[in-house]
């Protein structure tokens, strides 16, 4: 009679395992299985498939009495099943785990008619088992069979049908593992029915798998008495939503042919065949592609919903519109979150917005989401999500939040409230130096990344944020208020279209008080009344803080080179610390080193300085973006050079006026020098002089001819003023006489120009008095509240 053994792999455990299966300490895919063959006999070798849902719970095998008994030879058991579950329940008690190491079937029927238990740790692995000339194995797993002869054998008896120990050796030559361990070893890891029940529970209710844990040893009384481990729960939790994910796609196919056929524009695909899905779902109604279309300069792509935050597999597109308030462009469902499924999404997705990409997307910080966009949406600035990073780091980081108080403080502002790159790097560093994180491995991926999540990296990109200050920039989304963690996806649908119903109220809403109330103005700034005919109310408002807030800061030149001015912008009492906002008067260009404008669209503080100290009394027409503005959603050019006749007035005039202003000044620093260029730049200046007189009697003489003209074509002005002086028509008039009165009538109007101008003068001298008194109460008050604080 001829052996042979046979090797094969086979899981006692509980649950299915599969690819993705974690496993840690005695955790392991492969076991092997040595069988006995009488090869003579030419018996069928058979290896039952064990399953998760045939293991039942021990207890229901073992004999009343008998949890303490030791196997022995000859000891009787009801089936094979029984056999397997009392020494399994044996070897927990020990401390060993148990698996299946052979049977034998009857050459008669085919039945198993003996089978044998080992302990786990039995016989050898074979070390180049799975190596070849063009396979290696990445992450080869712990060594731990040990040769141990601990076995228990029971075959069969023909007469009772009962099984009967046939063999049983007891030593081990291994250390066994202590009561309080013995819950880690894969035979005795077997989620019961109720915690089943309650696993099932509670992951209906949005909890984690760590979150679940904790519930279980709280209910069980300790880790031990649970029975399986986190990872075991999460395997099973995984299970469970794979099932329930074929369900779910169903409903959500079946949605969006309804959708479709209400409405032809209606936007869906499906990656691979609508009849079996086995990737990403993509949607976008017709308004949320009119969004885009109006709005999608930037996109949050906001996959929160499928980690912990309501596990659901859903991901929506949103952005920014007029209002502040956030938009739908589009949603995803995530049946699989591989690259190439990334990849699909995304060309979808700027498929359905005709091929436009956005300026700028935000997401997770997610490395394959990063390289799906940098694939699909290469020229759009990708900023990872600060808010999730900050979050991120309180699992990561949470002993040293819990060993140093203040390590978070200093971690925030190290990123938020650096002004420069080197000021960041410099920052940075200290901080790991002070805290002992320079070798901290997701700390150093984070720095790698940073041009991409640290605020100072991406202020020279729009995404539309009202400062880039804020502390949290947490993705707006689009469903909060209406999405819950209890909500499935068969919910989802009616709370979906609930969403986009409040959404669109809010938004009507919002344009409603805009064109019906006026905002309340702070100053007498012709720029700030500009801005609130021109923002929608929130903007405004935050115009108006930026605005307001120049009363409490200073310009002062620093550098003049001709073309372009340099002015430093800081608080009064912080000379020290400021911004530097460089202005070329010429083309009214202007830009600040805080590059708020390029970053959120609306101009800063520092620049609405220059522009007070520079006599700059409305926005230049390109610092008002359309996205901003109450118009935003028209199809008609937005006319940005002013709302009426007196702001076109005072912008003209302002350009005149620093253009005049600059040539004059250069002249002047030019002419000083010496005494023959001292008298050249007089000259020069006399010379103009009459050129401006020259040409402003020109323009009279032109103001003259016109109402001349306009007097031969209507006559309505002319004998309007002529009843008034002589009481008759301008008929029975003479050529002399209407030149006279004409005459007349412009000698009227040269002086009530020259009264305006005079008023204005005298405004601007007071407007002016005004704001130094202003500047001046406010560094006294400053100084007492300075005083006022306690030593």
């Amino acid at each position: 009679m001829e052996n042979s053994v046979i090797q094969f792999d086979i899981d006692l455990g509980a649950g299915v395992i599969t690819e993705d299966t974690q496993f840690i300490n005695d955790d392991h895919v492969n076991l092997d299985v040595d069988i006995d063959v009488d090869v003579a006999d030419e018996d069928t070798i058979s290896w039952p498939a064990v399953r998760g849902s045939d293991l039942r719970s021990v207890d229901n095998y073992i004999p009343d009495g008998e949890f303490d008994l030791e196997p022995y030879d000859g000891m009787e058991f009801e089936s094979e099943e029984a056999a397997k579950a009392f020494y399994n329940s044996y070897a927990r008690r020990v401390g060993f785990s148990t698996r299946v190491s052979s049977s034998r079937r009857s050459r008669k029927d085919g039945a198993i008619i003996q089978r044998s238990f080992v302990c786990a740790r039995e016989g050898f692995r074979n070390l180049n088992e799975k190596r070849t000339k063009d396979r290696e194995v990445k992450r080869p797993r712990t060594v731990t069979r040990v040769g141990c002869k601990a076995a228990l054998s029971v075959k069969i008896q023909e007469e009772s049908g009962k099984w009967v120990v046939s063999n049983f050796v007891k030593d081990h030559n291994h250390e066994l593992v202590p009561p309080d361990e013995v819950h880690r070893l894969r035979s005795h890891r077997q989620i019961s029915g109720p915690a089943k029940t309650l696993i099932d529970t509670l992951q209906a209710a949005g909890m984690g798998p760590r979150r679940i844990m904790s519930a279980l040893i709280k209910e069980y009384g300790g880790i031990s008495k649970v029975g399986f481990t986190e990872v075991d729960c999460r395997n099973y939790m995984r299970n469970n939503r794979q099932k329930s994910l074929e369900g779910d796609i169903q409903l959500l196919l079946d949605y969006l042919r309804h959708m479709q056929a209400e409405s032809p524009s209606f936007f869906y695909a499906v990656q691979g065949d609508e009849d079996s899905c086995v990737g990403n779902v993509f949607w976008a109604d017709p308004k949320a592609i009119a969004n885009y279309a109006y709005f999608g300069d930037t996109v949050t792509f906001d996959t929160t919903y499928r980690s912990n935050r309501y596990r659901l597999p859903f991901a929506p597109f949103t952005g920014v519109n007029h209002h502040g308030q956030p938009v739908l462009f589009g949603c995803a469902f995530l049946v699989n979150e591989s690259e190439a499924c990334f990849v699909w999404l995304f060309q979808k997705f700027l498929g359905a917005m005709s091929g436009r990409p956005p300026t700028s997307i935000t997401t997770d910080y997610d490395p394959v989401i990063r390289s799906a966009i940098m694939h699909v949406l290469p020229e759009s600035r990708h900023r990872f999500c600060k808010w999730h990073i900050f979050k991120k780091a309180q699992e990561k980081l949470s002993h040293m939040f819990l060993k140093h108080p203040k390590f978070e403080v200093d971690f925030h502002k190290c990123v938020n409230l650096t002004d420069t790159v080197e000021e960041f790097e410099t920052c940075w560093f200290s901080l790991l130096n002070k805290y002992d994180l320079r070798d901290h491995e997701w700390l150093q991926s984070l720095y790698y990344a940073r041009s991409q999540w640290v605020p100072v990296y991406l202020r020279d990109t729009f995404f539309a944020e009202m400062s880039i200050t804020q502390c949290s920039d947490s993705m707006n989304s689009y469903f909060d208020g209406f999405v819950n963690a209890s909500t499935t996806l068969n919910q989802f649908f009616k709370l979906y279209e609930k969403a986009l119903e409040s959404r669109n109220e809010k938004e009507v809403k919002a344009d409603y008080d805009c064109i019906n109330t006026r905002p309340v103005l702070k100053t007498p700034s012709p720029m700030e009344k500009q801005a609130s005919e021109l923002y929608t109310r929130k903007l405004f408002i935050r115009f108006q803080e930026e605005l307001v807030g120049t009363l409490t800061f200073m310009a002062s030149k620093v550098e003049d080179d001709g073309e372009i001015t340099t002015y430093q912008v800081s608080k009064f009492g912080e000379d020290k610390r400021g911004h530097y906002v460089r202005f070329n008067v010429l083309e009214m260009k202007v830009s600040c080193s805080c590059q708020m404008f390029e970053f959120s669209g609306l101009l800063c503080r520092h620049v609405l300085a220059v522009f007070r100290v520079t006599n700059i009394l409305t926005l230049p027409f390109y610092y008002i973006l359309k996205r901003w503005s109450k118009n935003a959603k028209s199809a008609v050019i937005l006319e940005l050079h002013g709302t009426d006749e007196f702001s076109s007035y005072l912008e003209s005039h302002t350009v005149r006026y620093n253009k005049l202003r600059h040539e004059a000044l250069k002249l002047v620093d030019e002419g000083a020098k010496s005494q023959d260029s001292y008298n050249a730049a007089m000259a020069a200046l006399e010379g103009a002089t009459e050129k401006v007189v020259s040409a402003t009697k020109r323009d009279g003489k032109f103001s003259n001819a016109r109402i001349r003209v306009e007097s031969v074509v209507n006559g309505n002005l002319a004998n309007h003023h002529i009843k008034n002086h002589k009481g008759c028509s301008a008929e029975h008039l003479s050529e002399n006489d209407m030149d006279r009165m004409i005459s007349e009538l412009t000698h009227e109007l040269e002086c009530a120009k020259k009264k305006c101008e005079f008023y204005r003068t005298n405004l601007v001298t007071v407007l002016k008095d005004i704001e130094e008194n202003r500047q001046q109460l406010s560094i006294k008050v400053n100084n007492i509240k300075f005083n006022m604080r306690p030593s």
